[in-house]
């Protein structure tokens, strides 16, 4: 090869990919005239049903009288409601991240005894393969986390006598095994970048048996293994909050998608965390902690609502932050009215601003998500109300919890593995058929031309 830097963006390539830009586009006309609901919800923004579930529910409307009226956002897991669960478990200051996995995987919440068991079988699959963390995570680590979990799990194959097994018992053994490893497989990944990209001190500490999950991530994080209660409970209740929404969200569509197929768990789950680094999935709160140091570095009084709602309006009008129009952490595909997880978050998130003194910026965050919907609602035609979603208050308390931005994504994806693992086991017990919709052709028929006949 010559000195072309091989992925370098050439000429040729630009000049190519003009034409395959022309090539694909599609009349955006055409999906009205075919009625094809674009993104799979139709235009008052109801997603499109494309099967059943046990699993969770998401509820933000009702119907009236014949008509869908908005309602406050409410989250069912298993028939539970998530703020019933949070309620019970923090009110007696347990951890609640393995209860909740034991009730999305098994349809009940378990009793003392059964917890117990719970707890110890995933503290035993908390060991990687030997000599998996020198010869897989420390080689060519990726700046990007989500990468390195990837390629992690679809590494993991190689280690299983049983990796295709898709019977129910092998295929709960994978998916225990992979939420008991996801946080040892984040964390390492970025203690092996920090250390071989920036020269940083290389920490691979080793989990504890006895520790929650919530803890056992605050552990292997930091160097000198420390934290606070206030600290691991808040992460345990965000790991609670993210593991499940429902069948459609797009990893865990994705899960169901490529599960029906019949192949393995290792691939099914590498397919999800593809979809969850998206930005416009699982990224959304890193999107939320730019804005906001954005918003800190143009606002000189944080108190001056008028100052903020301008900012705000700036924002929409792609005028001001990364000129998309969005203000990140408002809207969501379901709720309109509020987002319970949000709801539930948010007092937990004041008690960690207290405790790590950060009053005023939790102060910025409250006003910003008291006018943001009033500015959304002002300056855009929207079909359905705006509310604040989960990711607004997300990304601010990994801040105050010192996790690297980095880790952002994956610690969403160390919890939505429970939900991925529930869903894949239902697609597995529930449908014998591959998931394959139906694409409208609407390109035109041409007659082959002989090659010494085409135009130069």
């Amino acid at each position: 090869m010559n000195n072309t830097n091989y992925y370098e963006i050439t000429p040729e390539i630009i000049r190519l990919a003009g034409m395959t830009e022309e090539g694909n586009r599609i009349d955006p006309q055409l999906y009205a005239s075919y009625d094809v609901k674009r993104g799979l919800r139709d235009l008052n923004g109801k997603g499109v049903l494309a099967g059943l579930t046990n699993i969770s529910d998401v509820r933000a409307n009702k119907i009236v009288d014949g008509v869908q009226i908005p309602i406050e956002g409410e989250l069912f897991y298993r028939g539970y409601n998530v703020r019933d669960l949070v309620r019970g478990f923090t009110s007696e200051e347990r951890f609640g991240f393995e209860e909740v996995t034991y009730l999305l995987l098994f349809n009940k919440l378990p009793n003392r005894r059964e917890l117990k068991d719970f707890c110890d079988l995933l503290a035993q699959y908390r060991t990687l393969p030997t000599s998996f963390v020198r010869d897989i995570i420390m080689k060519a680590p990726s700046p990007d986390m989500m990468n390195t979990l990837a390629r992690s799990v679809l590494t993991l194959y190689s280690y299983d006598e049983n990796a295709n097994d898709i019977s129910t018992p092998n295929v709960l053994r994978q998916c225990l095994q992979l939420i008991s490893l996801f946080p040892l497989l984040s964390v390492y990944g970025y203690q092996a970048y920090r250390h071989y990209h920036d020269g940083k001190s290389l920490y691979i500490h080793s989990p504890k048996n006895e520790l929650s999950t919530a803890e056992n991530i605050l552990r292997i994080l930091r160097a000198n293994k420390t934290y606070t209660p206030l600290e691991a409970r808040i992460l345990d209740v965000a790991l609670v909050l993210h593991m499940e929404h429902g069948g459609g969200n797009n990893s865990t569509f994705t899960t169901h998608v490529v599960s029906s197929s019949g192949t393995d768990t290792y691939s099914v789950i590498a397919a999800a965390i593809g979809s969850l680094k998206g930005p416009r999935h699982g990224g959304a709160n890193l999107k939320v902690i730019d804005m906001f140091a954005d918003m800190q570095e143009h606002i000189r009084d944080w108190e001056d609502e008028d100052e903020i709602r301008d900012y705000l309006v700036k924002v929409l009008n792609r005028e001001a932050f990364d000129k998309q129009g969005l203000i990140y952490g408002m809207g969501h595909a379901v709720y309109s009215l509020s987002d319970p997880r949000e709801q539930i978050f948010r007092t937990f998130v004041k008690k960690l601003a207290i405790e790590k003194g950060l009053e005023r910026e939790f102060a910025l965050y409250s006003t910003v998500a008291k006018l943001g919907p009033e500015v959304i609602a002002r300056e855009r035609k929207i079909y359905k109300g705006v509310c604040c979603n989960v990711d607004f208050y997300s990304g601010l308390v990994y801040d105050m919890l010192g996790l690297p931005k980095e880790l952002y994504t994956p610690i969403f994806a160390i919890a939505r593995i429970v939900g991925w693992s529930a869903h894949r086991l239902e697609e597995l017990n529930n449908n014998s058929k591959i998931i394959r919709p139906a694409y409208k052709p609407v390109s035109d028929d041409h007659d082959y031309i002989p090659l010494n006949s085409r135009r130069d």
